[in-house]
């Protein structure tokens, strides 16, 4: 099947990437059908998107190791061998408070370099703040240790500088979306990345619960995955341009095929001027920052918390609980791919406009999301509680696919501007969530976690209000650079 345009026609033989050119097939040559051939099945932007997945696992895994990791670090540790038992003290005294305070520092910074993130993506390109920003994070990952071993204000500082570059990278990768994803794949492409997110859960919580069992201990966690980190940054380095016009790989087709259909190019993109009064007045922006705070303090509320529930009232040791507490995001990672592709297909063949899409998508998740994390306070099994925790956590990819991608709706070469935005103002609960919830749970019984579901709950309804009526699927009139520029409804 051969790629279609932004009208839904199929592309001739010159304009699609799929094809062979009559020009290559003249030449006969078995090497230079070897080489279109690859082109072909392994489209450019697709191996972006498959780079930027990858990079999102780093995000997360960088991001959560330590909600798994602060499990081991504070409690004791039971030693069996066949003549003895030994009980080792924990390695650090925190009270839930400061536990709190330690999984909430990350996003003090976090939330710093979002807007500035965007703004910089936007005017030098969005592959080096994406990069850069895993990179450093990295770094930073593998002292965590060392730092944790000199004081606890040490570690606060450490995980704000890792907040300050992670926070750039969520921003970054929509300027690389504006120059990359034609507007009838972009819900695909940005769900294949973010998707990334949560596979990087998926994989973090069981191998770090592994770590921290295994002899080499907690340390452990952070040494691995800020080497991994390390090694990705490398790659994406060497693989990804900011824009299709400087990849020196990139076939001619395919090019040709992003140009045309995109409207604009990175030149473009980087020279136009940044319309603040109208963003900031914006009623379908903010009804998008309304929808990410909301799915974002459900999110983080499991993301850094989760470990902690598994543990302390279903009963799972460190080793099960990270194991189990990986299954909510593995199905997550699947209904964000799955619902992406069904979003374009949607679009695309004239079922729905991209307004309807992306509203039921994110209004019918929030409310499943409401109803199954207060249902997981009150389950009596162990499976039950389970069960709820994967539905309310996989169903929130039709979100992801609905208010997290319509900043590429609403203004494509600002919506690394918008995204940051709308990010900083949905990292105020990965700031609050945790710290309220640690003071909250101060008693580890099931009605105190009642009360942060219940919370949780109710935020979502509140996102699913405002995006219901005031969000927005359609290009806005301050984001028209010009008047052949195609708007997908």
């Amino acid at each position: 099947m051969g790629i279609e345009d932004d009208a839904g026609k199929p592309l001739t033989e010159t304009d699609s990437n799929l094809t062979l050119t009559r020009e290559h097939a003249d030449e006969g040559k078995a090497s230079s059908w070897s080489v279109l051939t690859c082109r072909s099945y392994f489209p450019k932007r697709y191996i972006v998107a498959v780079m930027a997945l990858l990079g999102f696992c780093n995000v997360y895994a960088l991001r959560v190791n330590l909600s798994v990791a602060i499990v081991a670090m504070t409690n004791n540790r039971t030693i069996r061998t066949d003549n003895l038992t030994v009980v080792m003290l924990a390695d650090f005294d925190w009270d839930s408070r400061a536990q709190g305070l330690v999984l909430a520092s990350f996003f003090y910074g976090y939330i710093l370099t979002q807007i500035p993130g965007g703004y910089l993506a936007k005017k030098y390109g969005g592959r080096r703040l994406f990069g850069g920003g895993i990179l450093v994070t990295a770094l930073f990952t593998l002292l965590t240790p060392l730092c944790a071993s000199w004081n606890i204000y040490v570690l606060l500082v450490v995980r704000v500088i890792e907040g300050l570059f992670e926070g750039v990278t969520y921003p970054a990768i929509h300027a690389v979306w504006a120059r990359w994803a034609p507007p009838a794949e972009k819900t695909r492409l940005a769900s294949i990345a973010f998707s990334g997110s949560y596979l990087g859960t998926v994989i973090a919580f069981p191998v770090c619960g592994a770590l921290a069992s295994s002899a080499a201990g907690w340390p452990s966690i952070f040494y691995v995955f800020g080497t991994v980190g390390v090694v990705w940054s490398l790659a994406w380095w060497y693989l990804i341009t900011d824009a299709p016009e400087e990849h020196d790989t990139i076939s001619s087709e395919e090019l040709e095929y992003l140009q045309r259909s995109i409207g604009f190019n990175d030149q473009q993109v980087k020279r136009a001027e940044v319309p603040w009064k109208a963003i900031l007045t914006s009623v379908p922006v903010w009804a998008i920052v309304a929808a990410h705070f909301a799915e974002n303090w459900g999110f983080y509320t499991w993301l850094t918390l989760l470990p902690t529930f598994m543990n302390d009232i279903l009963g799972f040791d460190l080793n099960k609980a990270g194991f189990l507490s990986a299954v909510p995001y593995f199905a997550m990672a699947v209904v964000v791919q799955a619902s992406g592709f069904l979003a374009d297909y949607l679009r695309k063949s004239a079922i729905c406009d991209t307004t309807t899409v992306r509203k039921v998508y994110t209004c019918g998740a929030f409310l499943f999301q409401g109803v199954f994390i207060i249902a997981a306070g009150y389950v009596v099994s162990a499976t039950a509680a389970v069960a709820c925790i994967t539905i309310a956590v996989g169903i929130g990819g039709f979100a992801l696919s609905g208010f997290m991608v319509n900043h590429l709706d609403l203004a494509p070469q600002h919506a690394s501007i918008l995204m940051g935005l709308s990010n900083t103002v949905a990292t105020i609960p990965g700031i609050v969530s945790p710290s309220l919830a640690g003071g909250i749970v101060r008693n580890n019984s099931s009605g105190e976690w009642q009360i942060v579901f219940y919370i949780a709950a109710g935020i979502y309804v509140l996102g699913t209000t405002i995006y219901g009526i005031f969000g927005a699927g359609r290009q806005q009139p301050w984001a028209d650079m010009s008047t052949d520029y195609i708007s997908y409804t």
